[in-house]
């Protein structure tokens, strides 16, 4: 860390134990671009680990900080609510947030997830590893050396976007659109890709009339193995409204993006912040799986999941209130030193690496976490067979988001090949 990202920690750690504890937001996506979040969340698991923000821009809400805490919220979905959103902003517009599995309770939630969980099945995985790797292969191959370039978009968005376009079976051509509509549904108006709602919900029309296109193609086809075929002829999902059908598109659509592409730039920019951590890598590549949930736990590409109290239920000693909005902070429950060693070091050989709460818990738990973990190794056995280290050269630029904890840039050399 430079002497100026010291001193502005210094500077946010010192606001955030000078606000009155009242008035602490955690919400606030600029102390998540900035990568100052931290302190709130330190402060809120000493002093107050169930807080409740009377004042937000998202209007009330309760934050769950602590990993036991946020654990007994995940896995009580008959109390703890995931209808009406899973993010502190409502997206979809005036008509509210969009219907998809993740934002359902059972047992509708249960029967559409059940509909295309085999396309990230063990066997199903297996057929897709070796073209994984064919493709991080490739992408390797044909990166320059000795010069300066964004891991971002050569590597991270490139490989989750092909695997992502497989999984939709869309022309790969059409791959970077998955990419920017990801982008989209996330992005805050007036933070440099979308000016206003307006021109968001215009591009949310292009974005639906792709997919509707899609659908009316594969429900006049044979059933086949890949994510709109699957819905289109599954008993629960053949006959969903196309608001619905749209929201379960947008659904995975970011969980297949978002989430796989900032942890493999979050590995990058882990090991070069631990340079001992990647020695340790490079010189015992049976690291991987290890590093790869330590980097899943330390990036915790997700920020949050929100949920909506059904019944009063008491947390961690303070009364939540039927219709209360619940945030359970993953973030900082990944950072809580009573259930994880060290939580803010980067360990990639420790004793219980798929410790973590990034893939959330419960009926809930991310259905595409083993795909995620699959693609992060493949890549990392790649880049070890070809590059001795992979230098970030300056700070990479954060993405302005409370719920995509992500990078937009980063920009990197690799000196030489092996």
């Amino acid at each position: 860390m430079s002497d100026g990202n010291i001193d502005l920690a210094k500077d946010y750690r010192a606001q955030a134990y000078a606000t009155p504890l009242d008035k602490i937001d955690p919400a606030q996506p600029a102390l998540f671009q900035n990568n100052q979040m931290w302190w709130n969340f330190e402060r809120l698991r000493k002093e107050d680990p169930v807080h409740l923000t009377q004042e937000s821009e998202h209007g009330p809400y309760w934050s769950i900080t602590k990993y036991n805490d946020i654990m007994a919220v995940d896995t009580n979905h008959g109390v703890f609510s995931s209808e009406g959103g899973i993010t502190i902003a409502t997206q979809g517009g005036d008509n509210g947030p969009l219907p998809m599995f993740i934002a359902m309770d059972p047992p509708k939630h249960d029967v559409q997830r059940k509909v295309v969980s085999p396309v990230v099945s063990p066997m199903n995985l297996a057929i897709l590893e070796p073209l994984i790797r064919e493709r991080a292969s490739s992408i390797l191959d044909n990166l320059p050396i000795g010069e300066e370039f964004d891991w971002v978009d050569k590597v991270s968005m490139e490989l989750t976007a092909m695997t992502l376009a497989t999984l939709f079976d869309m022309p790969q051509a059409d791959r970077r659109l998955l990419t920017y509509w990801s982008d989209v549904v996330t992005a805050a108006p007036g933070q440099g890709l979308i000016d206003t709602l307006e021109q968001k919900m215009e591009i949310f029309v292009e974005y639906h009339a792709y997919f509707t296109k899609l659908w009316n193609e594969r429900v006049n086809a044979p059933p086949a193995g890949d994510l709109i075929s699957m819905l289109a002829h599954g008993e629960a999902t053949r006959n969903m409204e196309p608001r619905e059908y749209f929201g379960n598109v947008v659904l995975l659509t970011v969980g297949g993006n978002d989430t796989t592409r900032n942890t493999i730039s979050g590995s990058v920019l882990a090991l070069n912040q631990n340079p001992d951590q990647y020695k340790k890598l490079r010189e015992n590549p049976g690291l991987i799986p290890s590093m790869v949930s330590e980097t899943i736990r330390w990036q915790t590409p997700l920020a949050h999941m929100r949920r909506t109290a059904l019944a009063d239920q008491e947390v961690g000693g303070k009364l939540i209130k039927k219709g209360d909005k619940v945030v359970m902070w993953y973030v900082s429950g990944n950072r809580d030193d009573e259930v994880i060693a060290n939580p803010n070091d980067y360990i990639i050989d420790r004793e219980r690496p798929r410790q973590h709460l990034s893939f959330g818990f419960g009926i809930h738990r991310c259905v595409g976490n083993r795909l995620a973990e699959l693609q992060l190794k493949i890549i990392w056995e790649e880049i070890l067979k070809r590059f001795p280290e992979v230098h970030v050269v300056e700070e990479p630029k954060r993405v302005y988001s409370s719920f995509v904890k992500g990078y937009a840039e980063m920009k990197v050399i690799i000196p030489k090949r092996a």
